[in-house]
Parts: structure tokens; sequence; C-alpha cells
């Protein structure tokens, strides 16, 4: 069986959509925190809760990039939601290549006494956004009902021989990039679904998404077989994704569906456009997800200052 066949990219187009924008509900008084929140999925996950009253932190890496972001958003915010209130957007510092400083910036804003009512971990590294996601999480837990999602892709079927490479995750000639990168989005899933298990006894629901096929700034590349490359992708793109706008839908349904909470639904893996899929049977090995677990948390031990 090729590569290919092995994705369930089909998945993703022969399936019916079972959620929209308008099925959003009334966000008002809930806080939300969107980490790359200015670009993409981010940016348009974070106009659709803002449109529907959440306060919302854009947290970003650039406060310039940032600010830009939510000068834009108020303007889309009136124009498409007229009979939302005054849009609540804040800027948030986070820096995900540096797991001290994704620690400060979660400081940072347990200090503004704020809520947590959804976190949608849009972008990065597990090992960032666990550092991340781990300081928040006894906040989050005090704002619940409240919602952890994890963004992965179904391209977490095609990683590293065996799931998650440990001894070698450092070498990049032990591994393609291809590889690496579907190892990172299987981490995502492995350690969405092992921390929806420690959270069983609460009202703190974590899930994970595929956005599916989704037109952004993630394959951009300054190599020239890249830019070659890039000229075939935008030509597909333009005929077969999304828009950020649609592809945030997914996340949006995990984030704010009275399905979730109704259905008591943890660790579930969402494809576009928030319908159900049985992630890859490595996604579903609990040993594999606390040996990534216990390895986070002594790679937090480790390079984290307090």
């Amino acid at each position: 069986m090729s590569s290919f066949t092995k994705l369930a990219f089909w998945k993703t187009y022969l399936t019916p959509a079972r959620f929209s924008n308008d099925q959003i509900p009334d966000l008002t008084g809930k806080v939300a925190i969107v980490t790359g929140a200015n670009t993409g999925l981010g940016y348009a996950t974070t106009v659709a809760l803002a449109g529907h009253n959440c306060h919302v932190i854009l947290a970003c890496r650039s406060r310039e990039r940032a600010e830009a972001a939510i000068e834009k958003a108020r303007k889309e915010i009136k124009a498409t939601y007229p009979r939302a209130a005054e849009a609540k957007l804040e800027f948030l510092e986070l820096d995900l290549n540096d797991m001290t400083k994704a620690k400060k910036s979660a400081q940072d804003f347990l200090g503004r006494g704020l809520p947590i009512h959804i976190l949608v971990n849009n972008s990065g590294i597990v090992g960032k956004h666990f550092v991340f996601t781990m300081t928040l999480l006894d906040r989050i837990k005090e704002s619940q009902p409240s919602r952890i999602v994890i963004l992965s892709s179904l391209a977490h079927e095609h990683p590293t021989e065996g799931g998650i490479d440990f001894e070698t995750l450092n070498d990049e000639s032990a591994s393609t990039n291809r590889s690496r990168y579907g190892r990172s989005k299987l981490a995502n899933l492995l350690f969405g679904k092992a921390l929806a298990r420690r959270l069983a006894d609460t009202q703190v629901y974590c899930n994970i998404v595929h956005p599916g096929f989704v037109a952004t700034d993630l394959a951009r590349d300054r190599t020239t077989w890249a830019r070659a490359f890039q000229v075939l992708f935008n030509v597909v793109r333009s005929v077969a994704a999304m828009t950020p706008k649609d592809g945030a839908l997914t996340q949006l349904y995990a984030a704010t569906s009275p399905e979730i909470v109704n259905k008591d639904i943890r660790g579930r893996y969402f494809i576009p456009i928030a319908n159900e899929l049985t992630p890859s049977p490595l996604a579903q090995d609990e040993a594999l997800q606390e040996k990534l677990w216990a390895f986070s948390e002594a790679m937090v031990r480790q390079h984290v200052k307090a």
C-alpha cells in the first residue's frame, strides 16, 4: 500500500459538514486564548469567537502583527456581526520557540486575574504547548466548564518509524522533513488524548482537530526547490483548499458547540467540518501517550527555568 493511500485525506471530502458559524452560541462572559491568532486559522478563530461576544486573548510572538490583526479584526467583526458588542481583543506575548518564554507568557496571563474558558492551541510544537497549557491548567480548571482545543493533522498517520523516535529527536539525519512533520502532529494527538484522560473527572473538555486542506502560509520556504514546488502547490490550493474561515470551523466546533459538553466528549479527533475521525493506531496507544507525557515532563525539568 502506498504512503498516499495510507493517509486518510479522502475522509475529509466525503463526510457532510455538521457545523457552521451561525451555530456558535453567544459567548458573553467567556474568555479565550488563541495561539498564533494574528493570521490564518488563528485569526479566523479569533474573529468568530469575538464576533459571538467572547473576550479573546491573541497569544502571538509579534506585538506589531498582533495589534495590526486586532485592528483588522475589529473592522471585520463590525461588518460581519453587526449585532455583536464591542469586540474585546487583547495581545499576549507568546514565543513558542522557547519553553521558558512560553511558561513566562502563561504566568503573565495568570497575573491578569482572568478566567480561561477556551484555550485554542492553534500553533506551535507539542513541547512548548505542553509548558504553556500545563502552566494555565489550574486556571482552566477553576473556570470550568471549559475547553482545550489542540490542532493536529491527518499527517499524524505518516510519522517516523515507530511513531516517536525519542532517542533521535534532534538528529535530522535520522528522519525526513515529511516524517518529522508527521511525528509532530502525532505528538499533538498523543498529548491531547493523554491530557483528556487526566481531565476525565472535571468539566474541562480537551479535543484534537484536523482543519483540512486550508489556504494558509504554512508551506512557505525560501529554498529554490521549495519555491518551485510552491508554484504548483499554489495552483492546487486555489482549486481544492478551504479558506481559513471555513477551516477554522472544526476547531470552533470543539471550542464552542454544546454537543461537546452534553455528550461528554473527551479526547476525540475531529476533521472538517466537525466530523469525528478515528485516529491512527499509534495515536490511540496509551503506552506511547504516557511515554511522551513523561518525556515532556523531563524536558521541562531540564530546560525550563522556574
